[in-house]
């Protein structure tokens, strides 16, 4: 019996996908449940398994787009697995013998000088990054001179023995799928970016006291973002406006934080989501995002758990950036972008003191957020992060931290 294996429905709104690797070749005996291929959608990368156990003919290639419910292999169920390892086809051919050919005589390589360059002239070029076979000397049977080693200019149409070669490689559905959106989002928004600056000293100090408890009874690391989450869920209910998505003449607001976090996975950048996130706790927020994160990088994040999403949080701050003005993930009307953690000369109390500070920027869609809400909505971010045992931990950090 032949089945065909047609393309599942990887979620709602998808309608076609990409076949990014077979993990079979044709020909190839599958059992039923096994991974047969890897498929990009819009949204993420799936592992496509066998609908049943049999010989596998292949009727797609990778790369090739194919629609969801279209036939991509098909399954000869009827067929018996093989016994043991089926022995290796490769054929072993034998290295012909090597015939020596004599060497052409060398020849001299034609050069603008007839003669050598001085020691001056040799250590100018060599700085400048020019041959000396392609410099016109001047000198006494064409020696090139100090002087002509000076007025020598490197031109972009004379190699120099650096690679000049390029390459050419299909974007994946996925990453497509990003530009587009990102497109959009420059497109369809009246954005704007504010941005800020938090004092990290007392996350810190938190950190540093009850990062080892709290590793050793969670399992988990005691991070940033679970700061960062907790102070965003607060002000979004502070600012619900940021907590709103335009849909045509209308605005929707909603009374629950789905917080988005990007993460960098394999096939480019996800942005999986913490579901009712004014509902966790710090160990709750950190074990949800040691989860999402791990998913994503190995490939197994579904479609769901990227749909959706009230509000995004980005942390550049992990590759090194200092600042910059984050896009906003469409619908959604508020990004906070996070960054990397330097210590800075600040003012406190009319004395200079150095203290790890972090910039912080909010880039809005100025259509439904107006600048008194934007600039409150982060000014409450930075409050709660630089007050985070009264704001945060309602003065109580071991019962917040479940100690």
């Amino acid at each position: 019996m032949i089945l065909e294996m047609k393309v599942p429905s990887p979620g709602e709104s998808i309608t076609e996908v990409e076949i990014a690797t077979w993990l079979v070749e044709d020909g190839d005996y599958v059992e039923k449940d096994q991974a047969i291929a890897e498929v990009d959608s819009d949204k993420a990368t799936l592992e496509l398994p066998a609908e049943a156990s049999g010989t596998i003919t292949l009727k797609a290639e990778e790369g090739d787009a194919v629609a969801v419910g279209a036939v991509v292999c098909h399954i000869d169920t009827s067929a018996e697995k093989p016994e043991g390892d089926a022995p290796a086809k490769e054929a072993v051919k034998e290295e012909a013998p090597k015939k020596e050919t004599p060497s052409a005589p060398a020849t001299q390589t034609a050069t603008y000088a007839t003669g050598s360059a001085s020691p001056a002239a040799k250590k100018i070029l060599a700085e400048k990054g020019i041959e000396a076979s392609v410099v016109k000397g001047t000198g006494k049977d064409g020696r090139v001179t100090k002087e002509d080693a000076i007025k020598a200019v490197p031109s972009m149409g004379t190699p120099t023995g650096g690679s000049r070669g390029t390459s050419r490689s299909k974007m994946s559905m996925l990453r497509r799928k990003v530009a587009e959106r990102l497109v959009e989002a420059k497109n369809t928004t009246a954005m704007l970016t504010t941005f800020n600056e938090v004092d990290m000293s007392p996350i810190f100090a938190l950190r540093s006291e009850y990062k080892e408890t709290f590793k050793a009874k969670h399992g988990v690391s005691l991070g940033f973002m679970s700061f960062f989450t907790l102070a965003v869920v607060r002000a979004l209910k502070m600012y619900p406006a940021v907590n709103s998505m335009i849909d045509g003449k209308e605005m929707i607001s909603y009374d629950f934080c789905d917080i988005s976090i990007a993460v960098s996975g394999p096939k480019g950048l996800m942005v999986p989501v913490i579901r009712n996130a004014e509902n966790l706790s710090f160990r709750g927020v950190e074990s949800e995002v040691k989860r999402l994160a791990i998913r994503a990088r190995e490939g197994q994040i579904t479609v769901d758990e990227m749909t959706g999403g009230t509000f995004t949080i980005t942390n550049g701050g992990v590759f090194g950036s200092m600042l910059s003005t984050p896009i906003i993930n469409p619908p959604q009307s508020g990004i906070l972008g996070m960054h990397n953690i330097v210590e800075r000369p600040v003012a406190v109390d009319g004395k200079v003191e150095i203290r790890p500070i972090m910039y912080v920027a909010l880039s809005y869609d100025h259509r439904i957020i107006d600048g008194k809400e934007s600039v409150g909505f982060l000014v409450a971010v930075k409050e709660a992060l630089e007050n985070p045992i009264e704001i945060l931990m309602n003065s109580d950090v071991k019962k917040s931290l479940e100690l």
